[in-house]
Formats: C-alpha cells, structure tokens, sequence
C-alpha cells in the first residue's frame, strides 16, 4: 500500500489560483492533494503581522494540515491583480519572502516555498 503524501498552499481566496497551484505541486513535488489554506492576500498579513488574528488563523489551520495529515511541504503563494493584496509584484515577492520567514517560524516540520502566479496565470517558484 502507498502512502498518501499532502501538501498545502498558503494562497489567496481568488478561484484563478486554485488549479494553478494544485496542478503545480502536484507534477513538481509528487503531492497527491493540495490541503488549501486561503485568505484575501495572505502574504501580506504573514510579511506584515498588521492583523494578527489572520495569522494566527492561517497558523492553525497549517498545524492541522501538518498534524492530521502529515503535510511535508508548504507553499505561500502570491498572484498577479490581487483584490486583496493589490501592490505590485515586486512588493508581493518580497512579502512571500518574508511570509516563508514566518512560516518557518513556527517551527513545524515542513519545507516552506514561495509560489508567484503571473498574469498568464504560470506558476513560478520565488527563491
């Protein structure tokens, strides 16, 4: 028997991303389902802590993902005209940045990745 492997995607809340996203993980890391953690621009609330109830609500949310379904990989996720994060790109890679900082932070036990959709809706890794 295989053992089922998940991953999560720290993404926004726009239905453009999802597939995306999923589709990404799935044929770059081997992942068999995407737990989806979504927020209006969540990058913006892990790089800047303005609100942290949003954070600690994505925070416990990963820890069940890592937990319950023994999550490996995260993967905060950025995209181009973002409703709820609306700044450049420039902005948001360094937002993603800092928001795999915070990830990382919390200490669990999971590789943290940024993730960029561009405006042909392509994902691209952000080192």
């Amino acid at each position: 028997m295989t053992n089922t492997i998940f991953g999560t995607a720290v993404n926004c809340m726009d239905g453009r991303v999802q597939i995306p996203i999923c589709n990404w993980l799935r044929s770059q890391y081997g992942v068999d389902y995407v737990d989806m953690i979504t927020e209006p621009g969540p990058v913006r609330f892990l790089a800047e802590d303005e609100d942290p109830w949003v954070s600690a609500s994505i925070r416990r949310r990963l820890e069940i993902s890592v937990n319950r379904h023994k999550s490996e990989l995260v993967a905060i996720a950025g995209h181009h005209d973002c409703a709820g994060n609306p700044v450049p790109e420039e902005t948001q890679l360094k937002q993603i940045v800092a928001a795999i900082k915070t990830v990382k932070g919390w200490n669990f036990k999971v590789r943290a990745i940024g993730l960029w959709v561009n405006e042909n809706w392509e994902v691209q890794e952000v080192d």
